[in-house]
């Protein structure tokens, strides 16, 4: 699976960094190089940007983040509790499913570039809105997450298309340069993470099913 698209991630980095480290090259030969050190400084920022680290994905009946970042909201929205997940450029910006199963919908929707911390880029922002649906313990179920895009950020990648199988954690696509994920969990769901709080993608438990949903298989 091409690396479960990691490889791909990395040469992002790889590419900018050469462009800017080339600018440099030129820019030094031309006006000397304190002239460039800005430009050698951004390639380094590009290749640390870049980073895909390996995720250890929980066993259990859970649901883990989709990004990197700072949760910044958990409210009721469009019949579900949204969970608001907030990523500053100095985070790892790799999407991850958050439940195994189907891509049942991915929905690419235009709009504004609003500061991504904000409430208002939930709905107005451009986004990218991706629907699992999947079993827990045996229970049928469904996730729906966004990736959004902010004020700089304004390119966003999907790996992924309806009808292809995901495992929890699977890296599903990336948003370049700082942005926002929310996902939207159904009552079968406890959220158990708080605003404030930093979650890393793959990893961290954001909720987990609730005992009666589990057993009403």
């Amino acid at each position: 699976m091409y690396g479960d698209n990691r490889r791909e991630v990395v040469v992002y980095g790889i590419y900018y960094a050469v462009a800017l480290a080339a600018a440099g090259v030129l820019v030094t030969y031309l006006a000397g190089w304190p002239f460039a050190v800005p430009l050698y400084i951004l390639a380094a920022f590009c290749l640390y940007f870049f980073r895909d680290p390996e995720s250890q994905v929980p066993a259990g009946p859970v649901a883990v983040s989709p990004a990197d970042g700072k949760v910044v909201a958990v409210k009721p929205d469009e019949g579900a509790n949204r969970l608001s997940i907030f990523l500053n450029v100095f985070d790892v910006h790799v999407n991850r499913t958050p439940i195994a199963g189907k891509i049942a919908d991915v929905r690419y929707q235009t709009g504004r570039f609003l500061v991504a911390s904000k409430e208002q880029a939930s709905h107005s922002n451009e986004q990218n809105t991706i629907t699992v649906e999947g079993a827990v313990d045996g229970t049928p179920t469904r996730v729906v997450f966004k990736q959004i895009a902010g004020l700089i950020a304004r390119r966003i990648v999907c790996y992924k298309k309806p009808g292809d199988h995901v495992a929890a954690g699977e890296r599903v696509g990336l948003i370049k340069f700082g942005s926002r994920v929310d996902v939207f969990l159904g009552p079968e769901w406890e959220v158990t993470v708080r605003v404030g709080e930093h979650v890393a993608a793959g990893s961290s438990v954001i909720a987990r099913k609730r005992e009666a949903s589990r057993g009403a298989a």
